[in-house]
């Protein structure tokens, strides 16, 4: 009997010993790993840089063993732009939430994608305000209650959540935009699949790539960390369905 040991799950390098304070049943540190073992699987870590931006989703750079820049409030995008071409050889991405991303930041996003930007955004879609006291975002789902939506999301006075996903797919020029989620094992496994692709088609210098994640705040839903996960299944997504949006073809992009 050999007595070799065979190391079948280990701390990703490219984070960081540091214990995650987010809340219990949050799924950030979920995709925090995602989004280490892919850079480290695609021998990325030594020429990668995160942007982190306002909100929960800026926590990221406490946890990474990667450089990262600190952008102000929806900006991610456009200091991605500015280092991405700067230093076309590394591996640029973004860590958004959905209120830094599709509300102050909406106009940022928009056109870094039209112009097809080479860098990669990690967008987590969590359907409300997590860092400032759960207000409603422009993700909040009709009929949700925020703290400045007690009666519930009223879509005749805040219009129906924005689908940036859908949104984003309609321009020509972005080529891989996705939508998962990490409500279930299986969709942790299926999210780490795409963005890896994502960073891949990043590496080979080929588009600019999007994936939004659907996340959980049992805190500011005001909902045990179980009864979360199963929101998303039973309410985020038959609104916001996991899919490919764009693929990259080669050739046509």
């Amino acid at each position: 009997m050999s007595n070799s040991e065979t190391t079948v799950f280990k701390r990703p390098e490219s984070l960081s010993e540091n214990i995650t304070h987010y809340c219990p049943g949050c799924t950030h540190g979920v995709i925090h790993r995602i989004v280490a073992e892919s850079l480290d699987e695609l021998g990325v870590k030594g020429k990668s840089v995160g942007i982190a931006p306002v909100g929960c989703s800026v926590l990221i750079y406490n946890y990474f063993n990667i450089d990262f820049l600190e952008a102000p409030h929806g900006r991610a995008p456009a200091v991605a732009t500015g280092f991405k071409r700067v230093r076309p050889d590394m591996i640029v991405f973004t860590y958004q939430g959905d209120g830094d991303l599709a509300s102050i930041g909406m106009a940022e996003i928009i056109h870094a994608a039209n112009r097809g930007e080479k860098f990669t955004t990690i967008f987590v879609n969590n359907a409300i305000y997590g860092m400032t006291g759960g207000q409603m975002a422009p993700t909040t789902m009709p009929g949700q209650k925020t703290t400045t939506s007690p009666a519930g999301r009223d879509v005749n006075l805040a219009g129906h959540p924005i689908r940036m996903s859908e949104l984003l797919a309609t321009l020509k020029t972005p080529s891989f935009i996705a939508r998962t989620s990490v409500h279930s094992p299986m969709h942790v496994i299926n999210t780490k699949k795409i963005i890896k692709k994502a960073f891949r088609l990043q590496k080979e210098n080929k588009c600019f790539s999007l994936v939004e994640v659907l996340s959980t705040c049992p805190t500011n839903w005001g909902i045990p960390p179980c009864d979360a996960t199963e929101w998303v299944a039973s309410d985020m997504e038959p609104y916001y369905p996991l899919a490919i949006y764009k693929d990259y073809i080669e050739g046509e992009n």
